[in-house]
């Protein structure tokens, strides 16, 4: 199977991600009680070493909450809150004042946990309706020290596979401001052989 993707096929991605992604804000606004906004998910094909220099930079200054995918697909999510991130959801969500911070305390990291869950859980439902797919996210952790050490099943310990990373940025709106919130998505080769494998069954022509 050719891992190459036309510019069609990128859409189409690009377009499933959106709809799922698109509930994943309305349910995230609720619980937040603010706008949320949604850029167009860019999409790239990255080496599994590339993939670990970009979140070791992410975790330099974030929070990182990690939710497996499992079943008929394979690979990981990632959310990244910065101490911005933390400090304004604890205010809007638990109506707490507090300082900038990267350090939880437990009432954070379980709304931390139940923000990815909600967005993760909308977005790989939406997956496994539109791709006909037996998927399902895995209970998000908050993963302590190098997140490489809990990502090396994936990327590392697999030589042959080459990930396709699916770079989303999210917009965590009110009034005044925009904050981004980084979310990873990210499967195996074997996985994003089946993706390809799905999409190409389409008739492109105006109808499936």
């Amino acid at each position: 199977m050719d891992l190459h993707m036309t510019d069609l096929e990128r859409d189409i991605i690009r377009e499933i991600l959106n709809i799922g992604l698109a509930r994943a804000a309305d349910s995230f606004a609720a619980i937040a009680q603010e706008k949320v906004l949604l850029e167009v998910p860019s999409l790239e094909l990255v080496r599994g070493r590339d993939i670990l220099e970009m979140v070791r930079k992410y975790q330099a200054e974030h929070v990182a909450i990690q939710s497996d995918i499992k079943g008929d697909f394979n690979g990981t999510t990632l959310m990244f809150f910065s101490g911005q991130h933390v400090q304004r959801l604890a205010r809007v969500c638990l109506r707490q004042t507090v300082d900038e911070t990267i350090v939880l305390n437990e009432m954070q990291e379980s709304l931390l946990l139940e923000i990815s869950n909600i967005i993760t859980g909308a977005l790989v439902t939406q997956l496994a309706n539109i791709l006909k797919a037996k998927i399902y996210g895995a209970p998000p952790v908050a993963p302590k020290g190098d997140i490489a050490n809990a990502l090396d099943n994936l990327l590392l310990n697999h030589p042959l596979m080459q990930p396709l990373i699916f770079s989303v940025i999210t917009q965590f709106s009110d009034q005044n401001s925009n904050v981004e919130l980084p979310l990873m998505l990210f499967f195996d080769r074997e996985t994003f052989v089946k993706i390809l494998a799905i999409i190409r069954t389409y008739d492109l022509s105006g109808g499936k």
